[in-house]
């Protein structure tokens, strides 16, 4: 065990190729094209930004999973476990749970902190739980960033973006890259982008010290869960 997470941290299979494809998928294929085009019409055709966001955090997961497997593991051969995609020890529950209550903690003082800043804007999805607060919209909401999203954001930013760094610019470097590109990608919610980079660094620590994805996606899970059962009390 010891051996194999040595060799992660050190070298992968993939090369500059595969790093450029998916920024482009993300950048250009998810936030220029499907971010300004598909969720219009899902607003559209649902009339509920909840709804709209839920099915929109589907169509994002299967293209950026997608993606993954077309580019960076098919073409190589490569099982989901060269992204992390594999068991954890039990002694690493220690480790999410302190994780997590860093995060939350963190979270909270970081919102403190820049509560002065005038103009934010919140996320469509939470307001319309807001407006409409039942058990299905707060169970629709909790899937939507308890599950959906922390599964295919840590599969992809750090299954795959981490580690690609973690190789070639070392462990500091690829942890502040990573959640600097993490933070970008959740524009235009300005006042929560530092507590996302936050989030990055936890959830990028996790995956590095347990070289499993399940670690991050539980502390990502569970701290997003947590906020969105909070703010149905809110």
């Amino acid at each position: 065990m010891r051996m194999e997470q040595q060799n992660w941290k050190e070298r992968d299979r993939w090369g500059v190729k595969e790093f450029v494809l998916l920024m482009v998928l993300e950048f250009v294929i998810v936030i220029g094209v499907i971010k300004w085009t598909v969720q219009p019409i899902y607003s559209g055709w649902l009339n509920n930004e909840l709804y709209a966001g839920t099915l929109m955090g589907l169509t994002i997961a299967i293209v950026l999973l997608g993606g993954i497997y077309f580019i960076a593991l098919r073409p190589k051969k490569l099982s989901w476990s060269e992204v992390g995609v594999k068991p954890f020890q039990m002694k690493d529950w220690k480790l999410i749970i302190l994780y997590s209550i860093i995060l939350l903690a963190g979270a909270v003082i970081i919102v403190v902190l820049t509560s002065f800043i005038g103009n934010t804007w919140e996320n469509s999805k939470t307001e319309a739980m807001q407006q409409n607060v039942t058990l299905v919209t707060v169970l629709l909401a909790f899937v939507s960033a308890a599950v959906i999203s922390p599964i295919y954001e840590e599969i992809f930013y750090r299954g795959f973006l981490y580690r690609w760094l973690r190789t070639r610019v070392g462990f500091k470097g690829a942890i502040l890259l990573s959640s600097l590109i993490f933070t970008i990608v959740h524009i235009p919610t300005y006042n929560v982008m530092p507590v996302n980079f936050f989030s990055g660094i936890i959830f990028a620590l996790a995956y590095e010290r347990t070289g499993s994805i399940w670690p991050s996606v539980l502390v990502h899970g569970l701290t997003n869960g947590t906020m969105v059962l909070l703010t149905s009390l809110g």
